[in-house]
C-alpha cells in the first residue's frame, strides 16, 4: 500500500500490470497474470501534468484511461458557458467508456497523473469473451450510477453547510478505499471546483468551511483538512 497514493509518479517497469498497486481497485483485478500481460501489450503507461487534458466533451471517443496515479476532473460545459463538475476522479476508475462516438464530458489533471491508455476498440475486443472483466465493468456501472445519485443529492435543496459537510465525508470514505487514511486527509481540488461540484459559490464554500472550523467539525490546513468531529459531520451531511 503506498504511502501517498495521490502524487506518487512510478516509473516504467516490466510486467507493469502485474505489479501495479491500483489494480486490486481496477477494473483489471478480474484478470488473471497472463491477461494481464495480454491487456499490457493492448495499453500505454501515459502520464499528464496539473491542468493537462485527457480528452474533451464532444471529441471522438477513440481513447480509454484507466488511473493508476492521480486526480482527476470530470465536468461539462453548460450552455451559458459555465462549468459544471460532474465528479472527480481517482485511482482505479476507468474513464472515457460511453455507447456514444463522442465523450459526454471533459476530463483534465488536478495533480499529476498516470493513466494506462487503451484505443476503446481494443479494449472493448479485448474484454468481450471475458466475463470476469465484463462483471466488473457493470460493477463499475453501478457505482458511478450510485455516486450520481450522491450528486443529485447534493444538488438538490440542501444548505451549504450540507452540502459541503457531504462532500467532506464522501471524498474520506474514497480515499479510505484507496488506503488513505492519514489525520490530515489531502483536498487537490481548489475551493472553485469545489463550488462547481456543489452548486455553490466560491464564497459560500470558503464561508462554509470557516464556519465548520468555527464549530470545531474541521481543521482547515493549506493542502487539505483535518476531520474533528465526524458524528457532527455526518450528523450535518445526512440531516
Amino acid at each position: 500500500m503506498p504511502q501517498s497514493a495521490l502524487p506518487r509518479l512510478s516509473g516504467d517497469c516490466p510486467r507493469r500490470c502485474l505489479h501495479c498497486w491500483a489494480r486490486a481497485l481496477s477494473l483489471c483485478a478480474a484478470l488473471g497474470s497472463v491477461e494481464l500481460h495480454d491487456l499490457e501489450k493492448l495499453g500505454k503507461e501515459t502520464r499528464f501534468a496539473p491542468k493537462e487534458s485527457l480528452f474533451s466533451e464532444d471529441e471522438n471517443a477513440s481513447k480509454v484511461y484507466s488511473l493508476t496515479q492521480g486526480v482527476a476532473r470530470l465536468y461539462r460545459l453548460l450552455p451559458d458557458g459555465r462549468r459544471h463538475i460532474v465528479g472527480f476522479a481517482l485511482p482505479g476508475d476507468f474513464l472515457g467508456t460511453t455507447l456514444s462516438d463522442r465523450y459526454s464530458f471533459s476530463a483534465d489533471a488536478i495533480t499529476p497523473i498516470v493513466a494506462c491508455r487503451f484505443s476503446k476498440e481494443g479494449f472493448s475486443r479485448f474484454a468481450e469473451d471475458k466475463p470476469k472483466m465484463l462483471r466488473r465493468m457493470n460493477e463499475f456501472e453501478v457505482r458511478e450510477l450510485h455516486l450520481a445519485r450522491n450528486q443529485m443529492l447534493l444538488l438538490s435543496s440542501r444548505s451549504a453547510e450540507q452540502k459541503v459537510a457531504l462532500f467532506l465525508i464522501g471524498w474520506r470514505d474514497r480515499l479510505a478505499r484507496l488506503g488513505e487514511e492519514p489525520k490530515t486527509l489531502p483536498l487537490p481540488m481548489k475551493r472553485r471546483d469545489i463550488a462547481d461540484f456543489l452548486g455553490l459559490t466560491i464564497e459560500t464554500v470558503s464561508r462554509t468551511f470557516t464556519q465548520l472550523e468555527r464549530e470545531k467539525v474541521i481543521i482547515n490546513l493549506p493542502k487539505g483538512f483535518r476531520l474533528l468531529n465526524l458524528a457532527r459531520a455526518e450528523a450535518l451531511a445526512w440531516t
